[in-house]
C-alpha cells in the first residue's frame, strides 16, 4: 500500500482524481493512501440535507458522492483518503470501516487519547471530561435489542474523527478526516454530519499540542497497518 502526503490541496479536484484513480485503476494497480488537508470547504454526501447547512456563508459547499451527510473540512484537519481494492484485500464494507475507526482509535491512543464508537454513528467520539479516559461507554455498539430505536446517544462526547466512504467496483474513495489544530467555528454553521448540536472537537481543544505533520504520520501508519490484509 503507497502512501503519498499531498500537502494542501483544494477539495474539488481531489475529489476528481480520487474518482478518476479509481474509474481507470485495474486488478493490478497498487492500493493508496492520499493524506491531505484541505482549504475550508462544506462537502455534502448523497443524501445530504439542505437544512443541515445552517450558514455556509462564505464556504463553498460541494456536493459529492459519498454516504453520509454534511461535514467541514479545514486547515488543522489530516484527511486520510484510502484507495482500496476491496475484493483483493479480503473483506466488506462493515469490516473496512471498523478498521478505519480502528486507526483512528489506535493513533488517538498514540497520543494519550481514548477514542470511541458510538452506536449508530460512525466516526470517532472522545469523552469531554475526561479525554484519557478507558471506561466504556454505555452508548457503545452493542448487540442490538429488539424494537430498539437507532438513535445515537451524545452526551458527554464530542467528535473528533468523521466517516465518509463510496464504494465502486469493490473499490473504495473518500474516506476519514482527524481534527488536530482546527479552526471549530465552521462545525456550528452546520448539523455535523446530520445530528443537530453535536460537539465537535480537536486535539488541540483537548490539550494535545501536536504538529500536522506528526498526526498525519501517525494516522497513515495506522491505517497502513489495519488496512493491510
Amino acid at each position: 500500500m503507497e502512501l503519498y502526503v499531498l500537502g494542501r490541496v483544494n477539495y474539488a479536484p481531489t475529489y476528481e482524481a480520487m474518482q478518476a484513480f479509481t474509474a481507470t485503476r485495474t486488478a493490478e494497480t497498487p492500493d493508496a493512501l492520499w493524506v491531505c488537508e484541505h482549504p475550508p470547504v462544506f462537502t455534502q454526501g448523497l443524501a445530504g440535507r439542505e437544512d443541515h447547512l445552517l450558514a455556509p456563508g462564505d464556504i463553498p459547499v460541494v456536493k459529492t458522492n459519498r454516504g453520509g451527510q454534511v461535514t467541514y473540512h479545514g486547515p488543522g484537519q489530516v484527511v486520510v483518503y484510502p484507495l482500496i481494492d476491496l475484493q483483493r484485500a479480503g473483506y466488506f464494507v462493515k469490516e473496512y470501516v471498523y478498521r478505519i475507526e480502528e486507526a483512528v482509535i489506535r493513533t488517538l491512543d498514540h497520543f494519550g487519547v481514548t477514542g470511541h464508537r458510538v452506536a449508530h454513528a460512525p466516526g470517532i467520539y472522545v469523552r469531554l471530561d475526561n479525554p484519557a479516559s478507558h471506561a466504556m461507554l454505555p452508548q457503545r455498539p452493542q448487540k442490538k435489542v429488539p424494537g430498539e430505536l437507532a438513535v445515537p446517544d451524545f452526551t458527554g462526547l464530542g467528535k473528533i474523527a468523521a466517516l465518509g466512504i463510496k464504494v465502486s467496483r469493490h473499490c473504495t474513495y473518500h474516506g476519514v478526516a482527524l481534527n488536530v489544530a482546527m479552526d471549530l467555528q465552521p462545525f456550528w454553521r452546520i448539523n455535523p454530519c446530520g445530528y443537530a448540536g453535536l460537539q465537535t472537537v480537536d486535539l488541540s481543544t483537548i490539550g494535545i499540542v501536536v504538529s500536522w505533520d506528526e498526526a498525519a504520520q501517525v494516522l497513515g501508519q495506522k491505517l497502513q497497518t489495519t488496512l493491510t490484509p
